[in-house]
């Protein structure tokens, strides 16, 4: 495959930054809201999660639909819902990047152009930009790519075709010559669609350090 591709299209969240969305859940019902785990998961989500992935709602527009969404589990709950409590719920899901999948992208970025897209909101950016600082002493992460988007400044999510064509054609790269790597089997397919050679990384069985040293031998 590697003599096919010359350009590496990859997600954040799964394939970079450990996820664990059970935590934000459990953020929620230690503050008595038991049942966000039905509004929100990682294969389908309620329309008030979409906008804010594509910037079509703000943070303060987002806060007040989770307290619309909350207030109906515990009577009067939800609007006594301070921001900085929606914030570190919704914040709580954000892992942090072991030192290796850095290595990996470094690694890459010396024989493909890597490039970074990722399905994310305006409270999360902050939040994994600070762990990434602390955690890994980057400082500068877009940086560390030949280009970064997020879903919330380029207004395009996956798996719409448009969101990965729009970044392709930044950097003149063609679908056809891209490698596309995802956790989320909807936006593999979405991706495939768009005409990319996509993979999808099963979390469960394998890192993307290990995916890419299979792939690209």
């Amino acid at each position: 495959m590697k003599g096919d591709i010359d350009t590496i299209l990859l997600d954040l969240g799964g394939v970079l930054i450990d996820v664990y969305y059970e935590r934000t859940a459990q953020a929620f019902a230690a503050l008595g809201f038991s049942d966000f785990d039905r509004l929100y998961s990682q294969a389908k989500q309620d329309h008030l999660f979409d906008g804010f992935e594509t910037g079509a709602l703000s943070p303060a527009d987002f806060r007040d639909g989770v307290r619309q969404l909350l207030a109906p589990l515990t009577p009067s709950g939800g609007a006594q819902l301070e921001d900085a409590a929606i914030d570190n719920c919704w914040n709580a899901m954000l892992g942090t990047i072991p030192p290796s999948r850095m290595e990996t992208v470094a690694e890459l970025r010396r024989r493909y152009r890597v490039l970074l897209l990722s399905n994310t909101n305006a409270i999360h950016v902050p939040a994994f930009t600070e762990i990434i600082h602390r955690e890994n002493g980057i400082t500068d992460f877009k940086g560390r790519f030949d280009g970064a988007y997020y879903s919330c400044e380029i207004g395009l999510r996956k798996p719409d075709a448009p969101s990965y064509l729009h970044v392709l054609e930044q950097h003149g790269a063609s679908p056809e010559r891209t490698l596309f790597i995802d956790d989320s089997i909807q936006h593999v397919i979405g991706a495939r669609a768009a005409g990319l050679r996509a993979e999808h990384l099963d979390t469960g069985k394998e890192d993307v350090t290990s995916l890419f040293a299979r792939l690209l031998a």
